[in-house]
């Protein structure tokens, strides 16, 4: 009798993967390139996890952050981050209503259900700190009362790179906050000429007038739901274990991944299967999505900065020094 070698998926990923097609297409309209990018935003959107994109003006990172919230049904507002930019601007205040006798809360823009806060880093360290709670826990805290976050809520980040002027370092606190950094690169000579191309049959449109909303946000919850099943075998959990465990001894890293890391590369790599069409893990699944996950979280020391080491270097070396589950 001949074995039947193909693999049926347990976790019905069909509309899923329908739906992620459908936002690529949309997309791709205006974006030239950056496919792995979109990929990571897109594991970020169905894993529930908070995306900090990094890159140097004019690349598209604001742009493609809005165009995917275009392309779904459901409330978006924007927040640009400046210098003299207070908590209050982003989380909201309690004023006295004459009319009523009363105080009422107005809620700030960060109550919406996607969050796009551009150039975060050009803020300071008081109004970071507004974003703590509400990115970790979905609620705001204010004069004693307790507001909840309605669902989805995903907070998109844009950032310059921190040695341009005007820029502050994040706190280590609300960096691990951020699910992964993506990090946004010059595009080849080819794809500039595409992009010249695109925007000269455009001509004058705006990019975010020809994208389609493709999804709700009820199907974002359902779907996110959906990739938490994602199977992931326990060798694969070792492995994410080891790679993270490796990252608090290493001798050029000042300060290694916590165990929140470890539980961010599993609910990507759940994320990054599932995108791709399989329910469950692979060990390239982690491979692919482990730097962007950790290397946002770590610190490495004066002399391997000096020498112009980057964390995802050290992070493919400590891929390197441990066996592949088989």
């Amino acid at each position: 009798m001949e074995r039947n070698t193909q693999f049926e998926n347990r976790i019905d990923l069909g509309e899923l993967n329908q739906l992620i097609n459908q936002i690529k297409f949309e997309i791709q309209k205006v974006i030239v390139g950056q496919e792995k990018n979109i990929d990571l935003l897109l594991v970020g959107l169905f894993s529930k996890g908070h995306i900090l994109i990094e890159g140097v003006p004019g690349i598209a990172k604001t742009l493609s952050a809005k165009l995917l919230a275009k392309a779904i049904s459901s409330d978006f507002s924007r927040i640009q981050f400046t210098p003299d930019l207070m908590p209050s601007d982003v989380l909201g205040t309690t004023i006295f209503n004459m009319s009523k006798s009363e105080f009422e809360f107005n809620q700030g823009p960060i109550f919406s259900n996607i969050v796009l806060i551009d150039e975060i880093n050009r803020a300071p360290a008081k109004t970071q700190s507004a974003l703590f709670e509400v990115m970790e826990e979905y609620q705001v805290s204010i004069d004693g009362n307790t507001y909840k976050m309605g669902e989805p809520f995903w907070v998109l980040a844009t950032q310059n790179p921190i040695e341009q002027e005007g820029t502050y370092r994040l706190p280590e606190a609300q960096l691990d906050r951020f699910l992964m950094k993506v990090e946004f690169e010059y595009p080849s000579e080819e794809e500039e000429l595409s992009i010249l191309e695109t925007k000269h049959e455009r001509r004058g449109a705006l990019e975010t007038q020809i994208i389609n909303k493709v999804i709700s946000a009820d199907q974002i919850k359902e779907m996110q739901d959906r990739v938490q099943s994602i199977h992931i075998d326990e060798n694969l959990r070792k492995y994410i274990v080891q790679i993270v465990q490796k990252t608090r001894n290493h001798p050029g890293i000042i300060l290694g991944a916590s165990p929140r890391a470890s539980v961010s590369v599993m609910t990507a790599a759940k994320a990054f299967a599932a995108i791709h069409g399989r329910d469950f893990v692979t060990p390239d699944d982690i491979k692919n999505i482990v730097a962007p996950v950790l290397h946002h979280r770590l610190i490495l020391t004066p002399e391997k900065e000096m020498e112009g080491i980057k964390p995802k270097e050290i992070i493919h070396h400590i891929l390197e020094g441990i066996e592949i589950p088989r």
